[in-house]
């Protein structure tokens, strides 16, 4: 049987009450202490330590059923803040979001990250920088940072990306690089895990149901929420759906294993063969040569060949999005990437084949849809990775409040 000691049972108490604030955003002292069933003088002690870091604070006096009026409390979403990173194959993006997750500072800059490690941790650093000097909240007022990767991330090596899928970053410990730069706790996980996350916290996935997040961009990843928490697999190598073969006898396979999804759809095989049927499309609209932008662009504006590819894409998806629904059966399906912003053109054939290639219980009522929070999603999803632990350890608010109270004395 497990033991807790004091220490242990008041941490604990303070996390439950700290989440149940945040949830409810007001509740008063009487009211957190019914609905725990803890004791007034406890419920008290606790209150006072989070209004003391500043994540609660008084609202006045509320309504009364008889008696004194009750005192109510309100969670300060501004009162700490939280830096993501989404570090992509070929982008870097960084936001500072509140405790809610709002965005409140965000800086995009593309790059190849994928060749050239040095110089993708030099922009991340100076993209954090600028982040922080435009928000005018100090460095000492940040939680932690969180990091999203085109890698899986292994738990006995957190800090490291995979040698196999990013062999220029081999031996770099990520994590320990951005710890001792800012002097913050550091949190990484694989990216299309983190936009599950974000779409669990504040986009599709609020109703609480099993997600599943798919990104459509340089290489493709799913990340999958079950019962609440990150899926990851026994070695962190869940959600690898870009290497599922979808057509193993089409002959491009220069971007991935031949006929899998991310040789057919990930963005560099998207515009080669974008480039490709500009032989049969020669009035395209969509730029030589092609980009993503350019051609989400001309499917907007009815060009052909942009359409006939995004449709063709949506297909492939499918397939995809199909085998996955039969084997996990999510309620959500979010495809988020830039490609994505075509809208129905991608999800009519997607939507298609799903309902072609699956059992209707593994369908059901599932939702595809698109992502809401666009190309933030990422290093939301990042910044809610910090946000999660720290609602579950209420430690790490202390630690910044002390670390703040000590560098204004």
């Amino acid at each position: 049987m497990q033991t807790f000691d004091a220490g242990q049972i008041r941490a604990r108490n303070t996390s439950m009450v700290l989440k149940q604030m945040w949830h409810a955003r007001q509740m008063s002292r009487a009211d957190i202490s019914r609905h725990f069933g803890l004791s007034r003088s406890t419920v008290s002690a606790i209150v006072s330590n989070l209004m003391e870091t500043g994540l609660l604070k008084n609202l006045g006096a509320g309504h009364s059923s008889g008696g004194r009026r009750p005192i109510i409390l309100g969670f300060n979403d501004r009162a700490f803040g939280l830096i993501g990173v989404d570090m992509g194959a070929a982008h870097i993006s960084v936001a500072i979001t509140d405790l809610r997750g709002k965005v409140q500072v965000w800086r995009h800059q593309h790059f190849d990250v994928r060749t050239e490690a040095q110089g993708a941790i030099e922009l991340t650093h100076n993209l954090i920088e600028q982040c922080l000097q435009e928000s005018g909240i100090p460095l000492e007022q940040m939680v932690g940072l969180g990091m999203g990767v085109p890698s899986p991330v292994h738990d006995q090596n957190p800090g490291r990306l995979s040698p196999q899928i990013l062999p220029s970053w081999a031996g770099i410990d990520i994590v320990q690089r951005f710890q001792s730069a800012f002097g913050l706790p550091v949190l990484m996980e694989n990216d299309a895990n983190l936009g599950a996350l974000a779409e669990r916290w504040w986009g599709a996935g609020q109703d609480g149901a099993d997600l599943a997040y798919v990104k459509v961009a340089t290489g493709i990843g799913s990340g999958h929420i079950i019962h609440g928490k990150i899926y990851r697999g026994s070695k962190g190598f869940s959600g690898e759906i870009g290497h599922t073969t979808i057509e193993p006898s089409v002959s491009r396979f220069n971007y991935g294993m031949r006929g899998s999804l991310t040789s057919l759809v990930g963005t560099e095989a998207l515009l080669e063969r974008a480039s490709a049927l500009r032989v049969r499309f020669p009035d395209s609209t969509v730029t030589s040569p092609p980009t993503v932008t350019s051609l989400v662009e001309s499917c907007h504006g009815g060009d052909p060949m942009a359409i006939a590819l995004i449709e063709e894409a949506g297909v492939y998806i499918g397939y995809a999005v199909a085998n996955m629904l039969n084997l996990l059966n999510p309620a959500t399906v979010v495809v988020g990437g830039a490609i994505t912003k075509v809208g129905d053109p991608l999800l009519h054939p997607l939507r298609q084949t799903v309902r072609e290639r699956t059992l209707w219980g593994s369908i059901g009522d599932c939702q595809i849809v698109t992502s809401t929070l666009n190309e933030q999603a990422i290093a939301v999803g990042a910044a809610t990775l910090i946000l999660e632990k720290a609602l579950e350890h209420p430690s790490m608010f202390r630690a910044v409040h002390e670390a703040t109270t000590a560098a204004k004395a």
